[in-house]
């Protein structure tokens, strides 16, 4: 658990143990070289080591002769907007997204406001050297700060020309948000006031002491769900550390689950811009289901966001996302954003004029169950060779691990990009059922090995 991980997303650990300030500074000096040493955008989450990080980082930036931008906390995609935005020749999300507190990252974004395509960033590292050429002293690069990247991020998410702001605002929806202590606080509110919502805040100071586990999962969000019990609220959302995913409780005060962000966003966008919707390989059998009803298509990718992006922007696809609830529409920015997918779910809420609970009930129930396997790197390779002999009869995916589809279900394992373990993932249209996939997977994955 200790190991520094390195791949195309950039590299992520435990801060002080893995992810030294010391390999932080040198990654991102080689990082300022790749992007020619021109202007690069730095933002981070809430962390209590992000401070100290960013001082690694646009110290390598600035060693290596490139100018630096510092937006301070923000959400990752208001750094990948402001990318875009600034013309900057790349950029640096300072973010452990998800994982506990004591793991950070940099995330390496591309000129065009999306992370780094994976074949970019496989050259980035490739191409890595172990210690930068520095500039002298007639070419260090200059730090300036940017507190401007919020207002344009909202302003974007507000000028969506399918989102009838007015609509919104008339309904005065009553709002509980859950930042978890993360960047989120310092947006969503403002964002929220500006559609006419009324806001109630749960953790919206950005401390980096997150006030449960960061993942914004069913279970992690109980406070959330009596808030909005207690407060007769209309929605509830939840986000993580850096406001890339979004969770929502209906308005009986129950998590709707993860996989109904994006198919709400979908069931927005596609009767005002139709066009084949992309998701990930562990994305909900949901899509499949709206798209019927619009007459497009599903593509599924690896997961990943910019892999979803990647091929978005390759098919022009209007909407779309990850499962875990990154929304990504196209119209913001190719990027996972639940400020994006926050306006999308009032909007639709406010041109349905029901509950939102009697949409979700209207709609196919498929139940999701995951789980993942901790080990060494050495035994999730034997545990990943395993896998493609575990499902007779059934339908293979091997672009990303095995996903083994049969009627009415699926099963996926996965290496994770961001943690040392193996995730899996089963959707099938009965919990029990899906719970017993799962359980079942991992016996036949982790029988036999020592």
């Amino acid at each position: 658990m200790n190991d520094l991980m390195v791949s195309v997303s950039g590299i992520r650990g435990i801060y002080g143990v893995s992810l030294t300030a010391a390999r932080a500074l040198t990654f991102a000096a080689n990082f300022g070289i790749f992007c020619k040493r021109e202007k690069i955008v730095v933002g981070r989450d809430s962390r209590t080591t992000g401070p100290a990080l960013l001082q690694a980082v646009t110290s390598g930036l600035m060693s290596v002769g490139c100018d630096v931008i510092d937006l301070g906390i923000v959400p990752t995609p208001t750094t990948l907007l402001a990318v875009k935005n600034l013309n900057a020749a790349g950029g640096l999300c300072l973010t452990a997204s998800h994982n506990p507190p004591e793991w950070n990252a940099l995330k390496l974004i591309g000129a065009n406001g999306m992370f780094l395509f994976p074949e970019v960033a496989e050259e980035f590292i490739s191409e890595m050297r172990r210690e930068p050429v520095w500039s002298d002293w007639r070419h260090i690069g200059y730090l300036t700060s940017d507190n401007t990247a919020v207002q344009t991020h909202i302003d974007k998410i507000l000028s969506l020309p399918y989102l009838d702001l007015e609509a919104i605002r008339k309904r005065n929806f009553k709002v509980v948000i859950d930042s978890v202590n993360g960047a989120g606080g310092l947006i969503s509110p403002i964002l929220l006031k500006k559609l006419g919502c009324e806001v109630i805040e749960l953790n919206s100071e950005p401390t980096g002491i997150f006030s449960h586990p960061a993942e914004p999962l069913n279970q992690n969000l109980t406070a959330l769900e009596e808030a909005v019990k207690k407060s007769g609220a209309d929605i509830g959302f939840a986000t993580d550390p850096d406001v890339d995913r979004l969770s929502i409780v209906s308005e009986k005060g129950n998590c709707i689950g993860e996989e109904y962000t994006v198919v709400l966003a979908e069931l927005f966008v596609l009767p005002k811009q139709k066009g084949d919707i992309v998701v990930n390989l562990s994305s909900s059998m949901l899509s499949d289901y709206i798209a019927a009803q619009f007459g497009v298509q599903v593509h599924r990718t690896k997961v990943g966001e910019i892999n979803v992006g990647k091929k978005m922007l390759e098919i022009q696809s209007p909407i779309g996302g990850e499962g875990n609830g990154g929304v990504i529409c196209p119209a913001v920015n190719y990027a996972r954003d639940a400020l994006t997918g926050m306006a999308l779910v009032l909007g639709f809420l406010a041109e349905q004029k029901v509950p939102l609970s009697e949409i979700v009930n209207s709609l196919p129930h498929y139940y999701t169950y995951k789980d993942k396997i901790s080990s060494s790197p050495d035994r999730i390779e034997a545990i990943m060779q395993k896998a493609s002999t575990c499902f007779d009869g059934l339908q293979l995916d091997t672009q990303d691990g095995i996903k083994a589809s049969g009627d009415n279900f699926w099963v996926h394992i996965r290496k994770s990009g961001t943690e040392p373990v193996i995730r899996i993932y089963v959707e099938s249209d009965d919990y029990d059922k899906s719970k017993k996939l799962c359980r079942e997977t991992i016996g036949k994955l982790t029988s036999d090995l020592s």
